[in-house]
């Protein structure tokens, strides 16, 4: 055999090794995409796309240790969503959540922290200044009283009630008090078409773990906290 043989036999060899190493690495790399996919989806909720309780609340807490002062809690419970729901079927329900969330994801930004609590409970946290609160507060009011547009054709009126808590206002970065106070402030202005900043008055409602006494599923089981 020729010295041009030999070499070009050496290089194949090396390239077939280089292949066959090759594909594990592929086959490693696909699983480890379809693994990630898997545990994004776990942490996000189907309807909504929005963070599941757990995912929110560890980006939220992450959020208020690293902007403190300048973080600002915020909750929204849709406004008679029961009624949309079953007078108009679970399907224009379920749009109407979608519409909640995408407009929350709009008016927050990419770097908040924004979850689906359940039902229609909603929760943000995000960076926000002192002299920017009301104006953005009241900037998520008009969003959220904007009419929903159904797979139909038909519009549906829709509202939601805001409360927001934050560290300056309240004394605590602790993401349990925060949401506490800011559920107190959003009851305190129910259907009032405007948001609610907590004052310190706010964080000493009573609350059955950790929700404000008197919501739906807290009036006979818990512990008052």
């Amino acid at each position: 055999m020729s010295s041009l043989l030999r070499f070009q036999a050496r290089i194949g060899q090396r390239a077939l090794l280089l292949t066959t190493a090759a594909v594990p690495l592929t086959g490693w790399a696909v699983h480890a995409v379809a693994l990630h996919k898997q545990l994004a989806a776990t942490r996000r909720d189907p309807l909504t796309g929005l963070l599941r309780r757990d995912a929110y609340t560890a980006r939220a807490r992450r959020l208020l240790a690293r902007h403190g002062d300048d973080t600002t809690v915020v909750m929204v419970d849709a406004d008679r969503f029961k009624e949309i729901n079953d007078g108009l079927g679970h399907a224009a329900g379920d749009t109407v959540l979608a519409s909640i969330a995408a407009r929350l994801t709009a008016w927050a930004g990419p770097r908040a922290a924004i979850g689906r609590l359940g039902g229609d409970e909603f929760a943000v946290v995000l960076e926000l200044p002192s002299d920017r609160r009301k104006q953005r507060l009241a900037q998520l009011i008009r969003m959220l009283h904007t009419p929903v547009t159904l797979d139909d054709g038909r519009t549906v009126d829709v509202a939601a009630s805001v409360g927001a808590a934050t560290p300056d206002m309240i004394g605590t970065r602790d993401l349990t008090r925060l949401q506490k106070a800011a559920d107190a402030a959003l009851y305190h202005g129910k259907h009032s078409g405007r948001a609610v900043l907590a004052t310190a008055a706010h964080a000493t409602t009573p609350s059955v773990n950790g929700r404000r006494a008197g919501r739906p599923g807290t009036a006979v089981w818990g512990r008052a906290a």
